[in-house]
Formats: C-alpha cells, structure tokens, sequence
C-alpha cells in the first residue's frame, strides 16, 4: 500500500501524539536503552514555537489511516538559509515497505521548493558496530538515498554523581593555567550582563568545534535568539546550567551549559563546551566542566547519569569527558546531502 503523505498539524492532539509514538518507538528500537528521544511535550513546545532564528516543519506518513511513518525537520532562518536538519522514522512494523523512501522523498521536495538545498540527516546505530555503521538501519539508510558520512559522533554517558576528590584533582590540575580567569555558574537563564557575551561565543560553536564535512555558515550572535531559546525551554520543561570564563576585561571567552527534564528527572543532557580560540592552553574547558558539574551534583543530587556526545576526531574533549568518567554507549551520524547535484 502506497503511503499517504500531509503535514503535520500540531493543534491535531490525536495525529500529534501518533506522530511523535512512531518517532519514539523507531528510536528504542534502533537504540535501545541507548536511546535518547525528545518526550512529547518537548517537541510539542519546539513545533509550536514561532521564533526569529528557526522554524520547524513535520510531516505524517499513513498507511491504510495509520501513522507509519514521521519526518520533521528545522529550518535555521538567520543564518545557513540554504539548510535544513531533518529526521524521518519509520514504526518498527512498517518497515520495509519503502515509506521512509517514500517520506524522505516528499520532505526533500518540500525543502527544495522552499529554497533548502542542503540537508541533513541523523542517524543512530549501537556503538560496537564501529564508527561508520557499515550495516546499522539508519546508516544504510541515508547512504542508499545518496548521503554521505559528514561528521562521526559518540554518545557518552557519565553515571553521577562524581566523587569530590576526582573533581578536586581535576580543578586543581588546571586552576594554575587559567589563574587570570574567573569562573561564573548559574541555573537558568544568562544573565544580562553577560548575555551578549554568551551570545558571540554561542554562535561560533558550529565553526570552532570540530564538524567534520559537514557544511555549516557560523551562526548569527544574536541575544534575540537566546532568549527566544530559553523561553522554549521553560515551555519543554528544561532547566539549563551553565559555567563561563571570563577574562579580565569580563569577556565571555569560554562557556560549557547541560540541562535537566522534568520529563527524565533522573537525567542530564551535556549541550555545548568551547572555548575562544584566542584563550586557549588555559585548562578553560576542563575548569567550565567541573565548576558545572559541581553545580549539577549541589542543585540536582536526584540526577543519576549524563549524557553526551563528541566528534570522533574531537580529541581534546574526549580527553576531558574521559577524565571525568564518561563512557561510550552509542553512535551518531551526521549525514549530509546538496539537493541541487
């Protein structure tokens, strides 16, 4: 049976919460315990959103009145204007029967019309099938549709909380590299001093940070947008936690920010850590993690495990995570396609 393909409506509570069962159960059962999905009322407050840096579109596939098949996809709108980030799932059930081909060709079309020449797509397979997923689902997938392997990640999870003395070690070993810096930790939004600080450093992550091939214009420093992002957070239930480093002059100069769920209470997400090229050699990303960390185990001692992902070829901060305890679990792939070749 063919698939029937329309955009989602979000206001429909009933194709909504099939919409996102499909994507939750494709990625259990690709992942497993592995898993790390977006809760419903997380995505609900992201589809909602009507912000000046993105927009996010979704799709419903059906088979036979079913929902088969779900496909979303943001749309930076400041900057990389000719990208877009997508995901298509399949239910386990449904597969096999051409419907993520048949989804993922309607969301290119739909993109191409609105000018989204480059996509990208994430796929997830289990860590021991190394890192290109020669054979995994979702790896085999993008490639037979013509996209290649642009950035190779790892998911890393930290078991909480960190023993006292091990975060002792670790700040004592770098506090005598960053004496001429100061260290500044908080729970939820920036604050206003430093948030256009925030914001110019932010927004070079997707440059600085290592990327692989994929191809990436550096976001636009806007305060706008930061704080069109915390709000959405409210809305999701997230809280964020954040460390900078500020050099003499008070410059934001590095950062590193993790959040926890309402929706996982057990549960932290590691999101972004960089430091300013201009001061680096300091122990800056070691000494923002810890202070974090710190933060994390005073404010939320309920939080059990963490989080993250890496760049295979990031080195430097693989080297840190594993200082701190963090170990392997999955992958992810970055998989990236131009529309227009």
């Amino acid at each position: 049976m063919s698939l029937e393909i329309h955009a989602l409506d979000v206001h429909d509570e009933a194709t909504f919460a099939a919409w996102h069962d499909v994507y939750l159960r494709a990625e259990r059962h690709d992942l497993g315990v592995a898993a790390t999905p977006w809760q419903r009322e997380e995505v609900r407050a992201m589809m909602h959103d009507t912000a000046s840096h993105a927009t996010h579109l979704g799709w419903v596939g059906r088979d036979g009145g079913e929902v088969a098949a779900a496909g979303w996809a943001r749309l930076p709108l400041l900057d990389n204007r000719e990208l877009a980030e997508v995901q298509v799932h399949v239910a386990p059930e449904h597969r096999r029967r051409g419907h993520g081909t048949a989804l993922l060709r309607a969301v290119e079309a739909d993109l191409l019309a609105r000018g989204r020449r480059i996509v990208t797509v994430l796929a997830g397979w289990p860590h021991d099938l190394g890192p290109t997923g020669e054979g995994a689902p979702g790896p085999s997938f993008a490639r037979a549709r013509g996209y290649d392997l642009a950035l190779g990640e790892v998911q890393r999870e930290l078991r909480l909380p960190v023993a006292d003395e091990v975060l002792d070690r670790l700040a004592a070993e770098a506090a005598s590299a960053h004496a001429a810096y100061t260290l500044r930790s908080w729970a939820g939004p920036v604050p206003d001093d430093l948030v256009e600080g925030w914001a110019r450093l932010t927004a070079t992550l997707v440059t600085e940070a290592p990327m692989g091939e994929l191809e990436l214009e550096q976001e636009s420093a806007s305060v706008e947008a930061v704080r069109e992002r915390e709000a959405v957070l409210v809305r999701q239930g997230r809280t964020k936690l954040n460390t900078v480093a500020l050099d003499v002059s008070g410059e934001v100069v590095a950062y590193t920010d993790l959040a926890t769920t309402v929706h996982e209470p057990d549960r932290a997400y590691q999101w972004g850590t960089l430091v300013h090229p201009g001061h680096r050699g300091h122990r800056l990303g070691v000494a923002v993690k810890v202070a974090n960390l710190r933060l994390l185990q005073r404010e939320r001692p309920d939080v059990v495990r963490m989080t993250t992902y890496n760049a295979e070829v990031n080195a430097h901060m693989i080297a840190v995570n594993e200082a701190l305890g963090f170990r392997p679990v999955a992958r992810l792939g970055d998989f990236q396609k131009r529309l227009d070749r």
